[in-house]
Parts: structure tokens; C-alpha cells; sequence
């Protein structure tokens, strides 16, 4: 995918893959300017399905048939429309469903072309540019809580025993998203993903698959075979976005320029 929005001009490309041990793709991805996004699906193959594509179809319906600028309070309106879908899914499941969502999503702010970076779970946004690898979002999960506290090192997160335990959810008691507002920068590339890519990955081998250049398509390709090398044990979903142009200029280094949104997501949308 090609596009101009707002004067940047992107170019992406989202892939999903069953991996090798599941026998069926729980997670969803959207890369339609201006949202690209992953959801990875809770509650068993059919409800974890169609929970995580609830959660991309609210985004898609609300977001994606305009013009392409959105401002924030669509955004949160967005995200409270694919919380109550999925809810509605789970409450007619004896299992339960919910879904993770991880996000950038292209708005203007102040006048100028800024991502919108949302997250609810353990999915991810990260940004190269320069060389340098950023996460930029904070799992959600029993680990990170854990790592936080300082009971659990980082580099324990791949063998602790309950990993895969999140604490947020879209569908779930505790739907909240984290936001941050950040400027679009020119040559930077962004990858969204499902802990089925990241939790297989250690984040030198993102690093060196992501600063190989090549296309979004070649890269995602790329991600997804390394992951499926490496044991393939989840579903793996990878969405690459490059700013080819129409951003700041491109400085390497972390993204410190990154502010809280302004809104909040629990009912009362709150303006910039």
C-alpha cells in the first residue's frame, strides 16, 4: 500500500501467518492509511477470530471511509466502538473472547502530521530510524508488571512460566488503551506486531531484519519467516509502515518528543 495523507506520503504492507503449532489464525491486521494496526484474538480459534476482527472492523468502519485525516476524538470513539463489539462477542461465549490492539494511527495535531500510538495488551509498536530500534509501547502483562517491579529481569521474559498472561484486553474488565501523540518523522519505519512475532524475535533480530531496507512487503515476508524459523509456536502478524516523505526531518535516536494523547477511552473523549 501506497498513500498521501495529511502531505506524508507512507508506504505498507500487512502479512499474518497461522505459524507452526496453532490450527487456526486468531490475530488480524489493517494497514489502510490512516490506521495500521494488530489485533491478536482471545477465547478459543472461533471466538479468539472474531474477537480480534470485531476490533479491525471497528477500526476500519469508523477510521478508514473518510478522507483519511482523522482527528483524536474519532480515534476514541473508534477504539470504544471495537471495545464494546468485542464485549458483545464475549458475552455470547461460554469461554469468554477479547483482543489485544496495538496501533499508529496518522492524525494531525497542532498543525502537523503526528502518529497516534495506541496499545491495549501485549501486541506492539516499534520504531527504527536511523539504525536505532525503539519499542514504544509497555506491555500489558503479568511479566512486564513483574519486570516493573523488579522481581524479573527482561532478559527472564521469554522463559517465565506465565508469559502469555496479559492484564488488559479489549472485551475484558479492564479494556483501557494507553495513547501518546509523536511527530511523523521522514525515513522512519514503524512495525506493529502480535506477540506471536516479538516473543519469538529478540529485539536485535527485529533490528537487523527491519534496518535491511527493502520493501514493507519484502520486510514483513522476511519477519514472518524468522519467526516461523524460530519455532512458530503462535500466530504471526507483522505490519510495516515507511514515511517516504511529508514528516520532520530524520534524526536517529530515541522518540523522545512523545506526549500523553489527551483523551481517555472509558467514556469521556477529551480533547487535545
Amino acid at each position: 500500500m501506497t498513500a498521501v495523507v495529511s502531505g506524508v506520503q507512507l508506504s505498507a504492507d500487512a502479512r499474518s501467518d497461522v505459524g507452526r503449532r496453532r490450527a487456526a489464525n486468531e490475530d488480524s491486521c489493517l494497514a489502510v492509511a490512516p490506521v495500521f494496526a494488530v489485533a491478536d484474538g482471545m477465547g478459543g480459534h472461533e471466538a479468539g477470530a472474531q474477537a480480534s476482527a470485531e476490533v479491525v472492523g471497528a477500526l476500519r468502519d469508523t477510521l478508514c471511509a473518510g478522507t483519511g485525516i482523522v482527528d483524536l476524538m474519532q480515534v476514541s470513539t473508534a477504539i470504544d466502538e471495537a471495545s464494546r463489539r468485542t464485549a458483545a462477542l464475549a458475552a455470547t461465549t461460554a469461554r469468554g473472547a477479547g483482543s489485544t490492539l496495538s496501533g499508529v494511527i496518522l492524525v494531525v495535531h497542532e498543525g502537523r502530521p503526528h502518529w497516534l500510538i495506541v496499545n491495549v495488551g501485549d501486541s506492539r509498536v516499534y520504531r527504527l530510524i536511523g539504525g536505532y530500534l525503539e519499542q514504544l509501547t509497555v506491555d500489558h502483562s503479568l511479566v512486564q508488571e513483574r519486570i516493573d517491579a523488579g522481581v524479573l529481569r527482561d532478559e527472564e521474559r521469554a522463559s517465565a512460566p506465565d508469559k502469555n498472561v496479559i492484564t488488559r484486553a479489549l472485551g475484558s474488565m479492564d479494556a483501557r488503551a494507553d495513547s501518546w501523540l509523536m511527530p511523523v518523522t521522514t525515513g522512519e519505519r514503524l512495525l506493529v506486531c502480535s506477540d506471536g512475532l516479538h516473543g519469538e524475535l529478540s529485539d536485535e533480530q527485529l533490528r537487523e531484519i527491519l534496518v535491511a531496507g527493502g520493501r514493507p512487503s519484502a520486510t514483513t515476508a522476511a519477519l514472518i519467516q524468522a519467526a516461523n524459523r524460530a519455532g512458530g509456536r503462535d500466530n504471526v502478524t507483522a505490519v510495516v509502515v515507511d514515511v517516504l516523505a511529508g514528516g520532520d526531518p530524520g534524526t536517529a535516536g530515541p522518540a523522545d518528543t512523545r506526549e500523553p494523547s489527551g483523551w481517555t477511552d472509558d467514556g469521556d473523549t477529551v480533547p487535545v
